[in-house]
């Protein structure tokens, strides 16, 4: 049996934007991932502002919809109605001060008039693999070096995203990290011939506080249930349960990534995340983790 591992070990976690509310209780978690190993093991992570960076040089990364809209094809009354959505709604999912039932309504509200504001343009699929050749190059510094690892010790990769998976999908491709072992739950276009149609998933879509409702029905965690330790990321409240409704988990080692609101919100991520990453647009604490763990 190896030994325990103890924060000396990962130093990392020693850095000033690095917050833990109970450090016993991440070193209890990190040690039970290293006792039992990669094929106990299972990566959940959002996209958009977790495997992409929150900003660069402080301007902020396009999301996975707001590369889509860079699409020619879409008419500009589409764009400016996503755009006053967006202005909208995400005020309301990060504000500090709304309690999450007001923000679990307001994220449904947004994504049906964003499913009815799709519906009836025409559109060829095939830009938006042109876009994201030219605008998806936000992901994380080490991101593809964090992917391969985990393809390399067959540990499966869910990206549980509440963005536009057909562009969450093709960034992975074109950054070479869409392996075997990376599936991807998100909210997909539908066409009826080359018309948009909105979403596949209109009536139930996916948002950052209902990902935990997807997890207990989805097929992907059944086939997983030997996998009961889970290291989790995500940029939001609601991410951090995204893995709760899981049977049969043991372990969840839950890590957040906090740019926005970072005062005002920094209890409230300590209190829903064992490892809190202020302002940090790399993967080096989560390989630190991974390659003491693995």
């Amino acid at each position: 049996m190896p030994n325990e591992i103890t924060i000396d070990d990962l130093r990392i976690l020693r850095s000033k934007h690095v917050h833990m509310k109970d450090e016993a209780t991440v070193l209890q978690k990190i040690n039970k991932i290293v006792r039992e190993g990669a094929n106990r093991l299972q990566i959940v992570s959002d996209f958009d502002l977790t495997l992409t960076k929150q900003h660069e040089n402080g301007a902020p990364m396009l999301s996975s919809f707001g590369i889509f809209r860079k699409c020619k094809q879409l008419p500009e009354s589409y764009k400016e109605a996503s755009k006053v959505l967006y202005q909208k709604y995400r005020a309301i999912e990060i504000d500090p001060n709304i309690p999450i039932e007001g923000k679990i309504a307001a994220m449904d509200e947004w994504n049906q008039a964003g499913h009815k504001s799709l519906q009836g343009h025409e559109f060829d699929r095939k830009e938006i693999e042109e876009v994201v050749n030219k605008y998806g190059h936000s992901l994380r510094d080490r991101t593809k070096e964090l992917f391969t690892r985990l393809q390399a010790l067959n540990v499966p990769i869910l990206v549980f995203s509440a963005g536009l998976g057909d562009v969450v999908e093709a960034m992975l491709r074109h950054q070479g990290v869409l392996y075997d072992n990376v599936n991807v739950i998100s909210n997909f276009l539908k066409f009826n011939g080359n018309v948009l149609d909105g979403f596949k998933n209109s009536n139930r879509m996916i948002h950052v506080f209902n990902k935990n409702e997807h997890a207990v029905e989805n097929e992907y965690f059944k086939i997983l249930q030997g996998r009961t330790n889970v290291i989790l990321m995500g940029d939001t409240l609601g991410d951090a349960a995204m893995a709760d409704g899981v049977k049969n988990t043991e372990t969840i080692l839950r890590i957040g990534f906090l740019y926005d609101h970072a005062e005002e919100s920094l209890p409230s991520f300590k209190d829903a995340f064992d490892i809190v990453l202020v302002d940090d647009q790399t993967m080096n604490v989560v390989l630190d983790i991974l390659n003491s763990v693995l």
